[in-house]
């Protein structure tokens, strides 16, 4: 949130131009770089109309929350307002979302989207948008999930004109989710009246700002029933228009017999793998043929697991990206590959039978098996040598047979507690974008500790445990891993610094003295206790992450050092570039840094290295006063 105060309040703001200096300000300092000119421009012209609206309802105790952020998400509405029920007496919330539109119309293909002028591509109908900001807010503020009533939402086009946004009343709208313009603006305000009293709104905005946000829902822990009864998510903006696009795409190629290509692109935590899951319940649904294929074995055992607890056929929905090497051609309708960036250059290995061999690109393979493939990816996510997932490489292999390729990217992000400040921190410290480290502003989302040894991130993490977390330790590949344990033997530690030893977590698929199969490492209680690395850890995610940055990645004088030495990744073979060592190593780091939900515990093995990241985080606490907090 970037402002809160009274209506009244907001108006005076408004019309002395003070407002929109402080919420500049305020912009800079939770997201660390100045906003868009449009958006401040947005402010100007928008907020007023609000402001005037509420004041000349008669609510201008009504309390204005502006730019409110939503729980565990880089999302914000517009604004909020925080008030009391005119006939409950109950606290009673609007979401408003402002739109400066004057003309907009539904794009022909889904009454759910919208043209705009201003726009190269359809954007989501605001009372969609506005519906999906109320679902997500009654989803994971305690204040609320329990009182689904108590929220209203309202899109408010105050510029627009029944002639120029007629169209748009065609879209369904209920409490959430309710459409109102300039031209009519009295019947705005008599909605405002019928959810807001003449009183002060300040007790009910503290509720709001106090409420228990819920932790994230586990993607792992929902998929069953995401898969086989109904939605369990709540997708909003651009994760809308992505799981619109590809249904869209879905019905255009049964009608008109031909295929298309959908690429959805987004960083860690943007909802690639929300999307997926949700596209194919309703595609199951619907009974529309279509499976889930990656290239992680953690992620495909886990969905096998999970999502096939009472129904053995919905296994069946998990696949591999190797696994299309003799498909059908078009013998699906769609294909989702999850975490595309692991494609391979080809599906074949020494294993593969020659009749199995065709000789074709993995990324073919994929095109080639359904009537709508779907690749979700973050190009930033390639860990191993040969992995080949990109934009340019899965639309010049559509561009060679001919086919449509829509790219739908994602901006807004909800893994580490929805805190955009935390990944462009860590994307800076590694050098994986330019002018270098910056020190950690807490921005209430994240929390980021430095830890002095093992030993006190392990009790730390411990610690989060015995109060219902969930936490899991990880570390660069740079210890021997022992693959083959012999039966009732204990896993060996091989993570060993120090006085302290521990082990990596299990190679392979059964579960060795109580400690679970690599796959599913990231979601068994179970797997506290051993030390993930990058290929269990990836795709995955839990409240607390501690990572431990071995000696491949070092602090010396000014910059990072990559030492390939160091690293006992086999993956990494005396042919492979140094240049793509150095990437594939500041990326590994990167996936670990980003796991966990609440916040991470880092620690260096290296002193030089521990001494720089106790500067860049900010702190010279001592880690035992937060464990208690």
């Amino acid at each position: 949130m970037l402002f809160r105060d009274s209506a009244a309040a907001v108006a005076a703001e408004c019309l002395s131009g003070a407002l929109f200096f402080r919420l500049t300000e305020q912009f800079v300092h939770v997201h660390g770089h100045k906003p868009s000119a449009s958006e401040v421009r947005s402010w100007e012209r928008s907020i007023p109309a609000l402001a005037n609206a509420l004041n000349d309802a008669g609510l201008g105790q009504v309390e204005v929350l502006l730019e409110y952020g939503l729980p565990l998400n880089s999302k914000r509405a517009d604004a909020v307002l925080a008030g009391v029920h005119p006939g409950s007496g109950m606290p009673s919330y609007v979401v408003v979302e402002l739109k400066q539109w004057s003309s907009a119309e539904p794009d022909d293909d889904d009454p759910a989207l919208c043209r705009v002028d201003a726009y190269t591509r359809a954007v989501l109908n605001p009372v969609h948008q506005v519906r999906g900001y109320c679902e997500y807010l009654i989803s994971f503020n305690g204040a609320l999930s329990g009182c689904p009533e108590r929220v209203s939402g309202a899109a408010y086009l105050h510029n627009a004109t029944q002639f120029g946004v007629n169209g748009l009343f065609e879209a369904e709208r209920d409490q959430h989710g309710q459409l109102f313009i300039g031209e009519r603006r009295g019947e705005f305000i008599d909605f405002l009246r019928t959810r807001l009293a003449a009183e002060s709104g300040a007790p009910a905005a503290d509720e709001l700002l106090k409420g228990k946000i819920s932790p994230s829902k586990q993607l792992m822990a929902v998929a069953a029933r995401e898969v086989r009864e109904r939605e369990q998510f709540v997708l909003l903006d651009e994760q809308m228009i992505a799981y619109r696009t590809v249904l869209n795409a879905v019905r255009r190629a049964k009608r008109a017999d031909h295929k298309e290509v959908v690429v959805v692109t987004g960083g860690p935590g943007t909802g690639k793998s929300v999307i997926a899951l949700s596209l194919l319940g309703e595609l199951y649904r619907q009974d529309i043929s279509a499976l889930h294929a990656t290239g992680s074995s953690s992620f495909t055992t886990t969905m096998r697991k999970v999502a096939g607890t009472r129904k053995r056929e919905v296994k069946n929905l998990f696949k591999y990206f190797n696994s299309f090497m003799a498909a059908e051609r078009n013998g699906l309708d769609v294909l989702i590959c999850d975490e595309a960036h692991r494609i391979r250059e080809t599906s074949a290995n020494r294993y593969t039978p020659a009749a199995n061999r065709t000789g074709k690109a993995q990324v073919e393979e994929l095109i080639d098996a359904a009537r709508v493939p779907v690749f979700l990816l973050d190009e930033h996510q390639v860990v191993r040598p040969g992995e080949m997932g990109t934009v340019e490489e899965i639309k010049a292999a559509a561009a060679k047979k001919g086919l449509r390729c829509e790219v739908v990217p994602l901006d807004s992000q909800f893994r580490c507690g929805g805190s955009d400040a935390y990944l462009r921190w860590v994307v800076r410290l590694l050098g994986l974008e330019p002018d270098g480290p910056v020190v950690w502003e807490p921005d209430g989302k994240m929390q980021l500790v430095v830890a002095d040894s093992p030993q006190e991130m392990e009790e730390f993490l411990d610690d989060r445990r015995s109060k219902d977390y969930s936490a899991r330790m990880s570390a660069g590949y740079c210890w021997k891993w022992t693959k083959k344990v012999a039966p009732g033997q204990a896993l060996p530690a091989d993570v060993v610094i120090g006085a302290w030893e521990r082990p990596w977590n299990v190679y392979g698929d059964r579960a060795v003295g109580g400690a679970p199969p690599a796959a599913l490492w990231a979601t068994d209680p179970a797997g506290f206790g051993q030390v993930g690395c990058v290929y269990t850890a990836q795709g995955f995610e839990y409240d607390w992450s501690g990572v431990i940055i071995g000696p491949d990645l070092v602090w010396r004088g000014d910059r990072w050092i990559t030492d390939r030495t160091a690293s006992k990744d086999p993956v990494f073979k005396k042919s492979t570039p140094a240049a793509d060592v150095d990437r594939l190593i500041r990326n590994t780091y990167k996936v670990l840094l980003t796991r966990g939900m609440i916040g991470t515990v880092v620690y260096s093995t290296d002193a030089e290295t521990r001494e720089k990241l106790r500067e860049l985080s900010g702190t010279t606490a001592d880690l035992v006063p937060a464990a208690s907090s």
